[in-house]
């Protein structure tokens, strides 16, 4: 056999075995996200009858609260919701989750104060796989630390949330599904791949791969309370890192701010709406995400009013002049009056 068919034949021969060994590393990526939701799953004969750790999800938008024993969440919900956490000086001392509601820019904000989780969480210490469960489900992650001991605790957080596919203060990966008459899903992709292939795909189940190719997203962001424990010096250097807010629960310190950097991350936005003939109501804002247009307000208000909508006029910072006259496409912005002439 010529040399050049030699090289041909190797070459094909290599490529099937790539080909074979990820479609193997697919089937093993489907195994590994179904183990890691069964761990995740709390066990039925874990919790008397009625006794549920999650709680339902309500409001505008979810926050959790994760971090260690001690580092102040029970005090830190109670100050910012009118929910009492009983909150002491020793360790444990929340055994469930507890629900309150922040109030902020007219929007209600469901914060999670989530009992204190120790190392090995995520392997299903103490009640870890529930507390991480729980996170999972929330818009954004605040990791309350102390920050007398806040590096080491933050590392140990990190590692925990990433061991179950929690991925830190990464955008959401650009990744969707278009169902097929015919029943399956066909691949493509916009550029080319260098982390994954069709074979490498072709195992795993829409679940599966929104949360093993392309694993959960969070939005930890990082809370060092105690902060009139420490020098100055670490007050600074502790505030200048990302993604970072230092406060004192103890002595009511930078919650304001804290609010603030939360309604950022969240990217909220507050729409009022206008009947004609009348001013605006100002007392019950409609809370939508940023990049929020006309139809996304009329299926808020009323799911047929889309069909029904023949124009709208729209006063604030989204318009040229006010009010304007605009169509469902329409981008809206903070605090923008809207108001909906149907046909």
């Amino acid at each position: 056999m010529p040399g050049g068919q030699l090289v041909c034949v190797a070459v094909l021969k290599t490529l099937t075995e790539i080909r074979t060994t990820e479609y193997h590393l697919g089937l093993l990526k489907a195994k590994l996200a179904k183990y890691r939701a069964q761990l995740l799953e709390p066990s039925k004969s874990s919790a008397a009858k009625g006794e549920g750790f999650d709680v339902m999800k309500s409001g505008d938008a979810r926050v959790a609260l994760i971090g260690f024993p001690s580092v102040g969440k029970s005090t830190f919900l109670s100050l910012m919701t009118s929910t009492a956490s009983e909150a002491a000086s020793y360790e444990f001392t929340t055994l469930t989750c507890i629900p309150g509601v922040i109030e902020y820019k007219g929007a209600n904000i469901q914060l999670l104060d989530l009992p204190g989780i120790i190392e090995g969480a995520a392997q299903g210490k103490g009640r870890g796989r529930q507390v991480i469960a729980v996170a999972r489900t929330a818009d954004v992650v605040i990791m309350m630390l102390d920050a007398t001991k806040g590096e080491v605790q933050r590392a140990l957080l990190e590692k925990e949330l990433e061991s179950v596919g929690i991925r830190l203060n990464k955008s959401k990966p650009n990744i969707y599904f278009k169902p097929k008459k015919g029943g399956g899903i066909s691949f493509n992709s916009t550029v080319t791949l260098t982390q994954c292939s069709e074979k490498l795909v072709q195992p795993l189940s829409r679940q599966q791969l929104t949360s093993q190719v392309v694993p959960a997203v969070g939005q930890p962001y990082s809370v060092y309370n105690k902060i009139d424990q420490i020098s100055m010096e670490e007050v600074d250097r502790l505030a200048r890192r990302p993604h970072s807010v230092v406060i004192s629960c103890g002595m009511k310190l930078n919650l304001d701010y804290l609010l603030e950097k939360l309604w950022e991350y969240l990217a909220l936005t507050c729409i009022y709406t206008k009947k004609r003939g009348q001013r605006p109501d100002f007392t019950d804002a409609i809370i939508l995400r940023k990049g929020a247009s006309v139809e996304h307000v009329c299926h808020r208000i009323h799911r047929s009013l889309a069909s029904q909508f023949k124009y709208a006029l729209v006063w604030g910072t989204s318009t040229k002049y006010s009010p304007q006259r605009v169509g469902l496409t329409h981008m809206m912005e903070h605090e923008d009056v809207i108001q909906i002439v149907k046909k």
